[in-house]
This record gives C-alpha cells, sequence and structure tokens, in this order.
C-alpha cells in the first residue's frame, strides 16, 4: 500500500517536473513549427562562408561534398525522426534518450551529451559574436562617418535581447520568434546571390586554388571541409523539436515531423546550393570569407542583409539554447532536487546567457577555434551517431542496403571528423599572431 501511494507520488512529481521542463511541457505543435526550428537550426550564418569553403575545395570536389553533405544529413536525421518513438509506447524526447537506449545508460549519455554541449554552447557563442559584428557591420555601413564603436559593446547589446527572449518557456512559445528567423534566413541568403548575380563575375576571375604551396592547399581543403561540416548542424535538436509534436499510436509524430523536415531541407538546398555556387562563380578565389563583406556596394542592402544575420541569429541562439537550458533544468531538478521554479528558470538562463556573451567578448576569434572543436562534434552528431544507433539498434543483415548506407555514412562522417580539425588547426596557428583577449 505505502508502496503503491509513494509511486503514485513519484509519478505526480515526474509528472509536474515534465510539464515544467522546456522539451516536454508543451506537445501540441503543428508539422510547419518543425519545419522552421529545423530551418533555423540548420542554416547558419555559416551559409555566408560557403562560397569560401568552395573556393579551398574548388568546383568539382566543392559542389560534390557540398551534395553529399545534404544528402547524409537529410537521411541521418530522417533515421532520428524514427528512431523517436521506436519502442511502443516511448519516446525519446532529446538525444541523450536515444544514446542510452543504443549504448546503456552509463555510455550514452557519455557519448552523446559532451558532444551536444559542444555543439550548442559552441553555436550560441559563436552566435554572439556573430550577432555582434552584424550589428556593428549595419552601423559602419549606415553611418561610415560615425565613431567606432567597440564590438565588444555590440555583442553586450545583442546579448540584451537574449536576456529577455531566454525566459520563453519552451519550443513552442519561441515559433514566432523562430518563422522569422527562417524567413530572414532564406532573404539574406538570396540577397547575398542575387547582389552578386547582378553584379556579374569580376574582371580576370580566377577558379584556381589560392594556396601558393601544396602543403597550403591540402590544409586549406581541410578547412573547407570543415566550414561545410558546420553547415549542416541542426542534428543536435532535432528530437528535442520532434518531443513537441502530439503523438497516438494511429498518428506517430514522425509524420508530421518529417513533413516539416522535407520542407526545411528544400529551404536549406535554396539557402545553401546558390549561394555557393554563385558566390564562388562571380568572385572565384577572391572570395571573402562572409560573401556580404565581397559585395560592398549598395550599402542599404549590405546593412538589411546584415540586419537580417542578426534577426536569423537571435532565432538560432534561441533554438541552440533551449537544448541546453533543458538539460540544466533536467540537472538541477532531479539530480540537485530543486523544485521547479520561476526562480530557478529564471537564475539558470540568465546566468547562461551572461556566460556565453561574455565568453564571446572574452575571446572574439571563438569561430576559428570552433572550427577545430566542432569538426569533433559535429561531424558525430550529424553524420554519423545517427547511424550507429541505427546499427547497434536495428542490426540490419551484414551486406544489406541499410548496411552499406550506414557504413558509408560512417566512413564518411569519420574522415570529416579526423581532417576538419586539421585545417582548422592550422588557420588558428596563422592567425593566433592577430588574436587578442577582449579585442
Amino acid at each position: 500500500m505505502v508502496a503503491e501511494s509513494l509511486s503514485d507520488a513519484e509519478l505526480a512529481r515526474q509528472k509536474e517536473i515534465d510539464d515544467w521542463l522546456p522539451i516536454t511541457s508543451a506537445r501540441n505543435a503543428k508539422w510547419w513549427y518543425s519545419a522552421f526550428h529545423n530551418v533555423t537550426a540548420m542554416v547558419g550564418a555559416g551559409v555566408l562562408s560557403l562560397p569560401y569553403a568552395i573556393s579551398e575545395l574548388g568546383w568539382g570536389p566543392g559542389i560534390a561534398i557540398l551534395i553529399l553533405s545534404w544528402i547524409i544529413t537529410l537521411y541521418t536525421l530522417w533515421q532520428m525522426v524514427e528512431m523517436h518513438e521506436m519502442v511502443p509506447g516511448k519516446r525519446f524526447d532529446r538525444y541523450h534518450e536515444l544514446g542510452q537506449h543504443a549504448f546503456g545508460p552509463k555510455l550514452g549519455l557519455w557519448i552523446v551529451v559532451p558532444q551536444q554541449v559542444i555543439v550548442e554552447v559552441g553555436v550560441c557563442i559563436v552566435y554572439m559574436v556573430t550577432g555582434g559584428k552584424s550589428l556593428k557591420k549595419v552601423h559602419n555601413v549606415l553611418c561610415p562617418s560615425c565613431k567606432d564603436i567597440k564590438t565588444s559593446y555590440w555583442i553586450m547589446i545583442f546579448a540584451s535581447s537574449h536576456f529577455v527572449l531566454s525566459h520563453l518557456p519552451n519550443f513552442n512559445s519561441m515559433s514566432g520568434i523562430s518563422l522569422a528567423a527562417a524567413i530572414m534566413s532564406l532573404s539574406y541568403s538570396t540577397i547575398a546571390w542575387a547582389t552578386a548575380l547582378n553584379k556579374g563575375v569580376v574582371p580576370s576571375v580566377d577558379y584556381s586554388y589560392k594556396a601558393t604551396t601544396k602543403a597550403g592547399t591540402v590544409f586549406n581543403f581541410f578547412s573547407g571541409l570543415g566550414d561545410i561540416a558546420f553547415a549542416y548542424a541542426g542534428h543536435n535538436v532535432v528530437l528535442e523539436i520532434q518531443a513537441t509534436i502530439p503523438s497516438t499510436p494511429e498518428k506517430p509524430s514522425k509524420g508530421p515531423m518529417w513533413k516539416g523536415v522535407v520542407v526545411a531541407y528544400i529551404v536549406v538546398a535554396l539557402c545553401y546550393f546558390p549561394v555557393a555556387i554563385v558566390g564562388y562563380y562571380v568572385y572565384g578565389n577572391t572570395v571573402e570569407d562572409n560573401i556580404l563583406i565581397s559585395l560592398e556596394k549598395p550599402a542599404w542592402l549590405i546593412a538589411a542583409a546584415n540586419l537580417f544575420v542578426v534577426v536569423h541569429v537571435i532565432g538560432s541562439y534561441q533554438v541552440f539554447a533551449m537544448g541546453v537550458f533543458d538539460m540544466l533544468e533536467t540537472f538541477l531538478v532531479l539530480k540537485m532536487k530543486f523544485r521547479p521554479s520561476f526562480l530557478l528558470r529564471f537564475v539558470t538562463r540568465t546566468t547562461y546567457v551572461a556566460i556565453t556573451m561574455f565568453i564571446g567578448i572574452a575571446i572574439p576569434f571563438f569561430g576559428g577555434l570552433l572550427g577545430f572543436f566542432g569538426g569533433f562534434a559535429f561531424a558525430p552528431t550529424t553524420y554519423f551517431l545517427p547511424c550507429i544507433m541505427w546499427l547497434a539498434i536495428y542490426k540490419p543483415k551484414t551486406f544489406s542496403l541499410s548496411w552499406c548506407t550506414n557504413w558509408f555514412c560512417i566512413i564518411v562522417g569519420i574522415t570529416l571528423m579526423l581532417l576538419a580539425p586539421i585545417g582548422a588547426l592550422r588557420g588558428i596557428i596563422l592567425q593566433a599572431k592577430t588574436y587578442k583577449f577582449f579585442s
């Protein structure tokens, strides 16, 4: 009798916690929510560096890797959507829960959580810097004669929006921000390639590799691989997004989720391919690592594009931060036995935003570092961890189509994971002379 009442009390507490945590609190999302959350998570400001990545890879390999990455990551995304409810009556609402099911409760946590934290926190810090720099660009373009304001202050101005927005309780409550961000990503991508196309190919355009030495070319190639791997990094929040979609045995959540993912991936293709191809076609190997820098005129359009980047990065920051908030709040409530309350959430989230802001200000060259760490964390979570889970759980027959496809993705992913950080590390070493803390 006591045991029964205890389990009732435990169930009630569990329900109270689930109703409070950001991922599981609202399960009434529509399929199009998943579309724009996925676009916001996937299309980062990284799209603007794609022409530069293609210039490091060359026409053939560049286009091939861009398309191959699109196909592989769509396939691994499909796997995650399928695996979300493969155990009848249970939903894997978080990436690490799926990891624990595949690799065991201890190992699953240790495999997934560190990588997920690196990706989500890393992206948040990079977006702090990106948001700050884009605001600064808007200011400089619109008012060239004004006094220069330090990037640090712009990052603070950008962060101020997150001190407010990070208190939205869950994914559904930020669907409006996410929609705006998704529209913005399409807008600035279109501005980038349409303006470049309108200018026409620059005179004496050169499509050869920029590096003069063999070693330089090889290292740049690796670094280009890293840029492209970074462009497809939305998988870290996929299960968390799917967790917000309602599900019944007759109508599982994978139906609407997959619909949203397909729409998102079409938008991703519309953002990525034209920017990468047109940007490189117009500027050749002189293209800047942010194509908006290459397009100097018309000023108002460049300012608008940078403003769109700011709005989009605000949305992306929130999507990635929501995963971190969920981890932090789960830890505080379940392990540390705090009571779910507004105060707990307020303190946790404000502290998180402050920390990411501080690191962004202290280490403005964090983007270079992310290529290095990102290679270790982006490639696995996006390219091959879902495949390994699939093999571990479904155990397809050796040399069957499923088995071969998964092993192909795993080999490509591991190659990326090993090569991309090498290119990034060299970039860090070359630029370390110019790195200044709090610059």
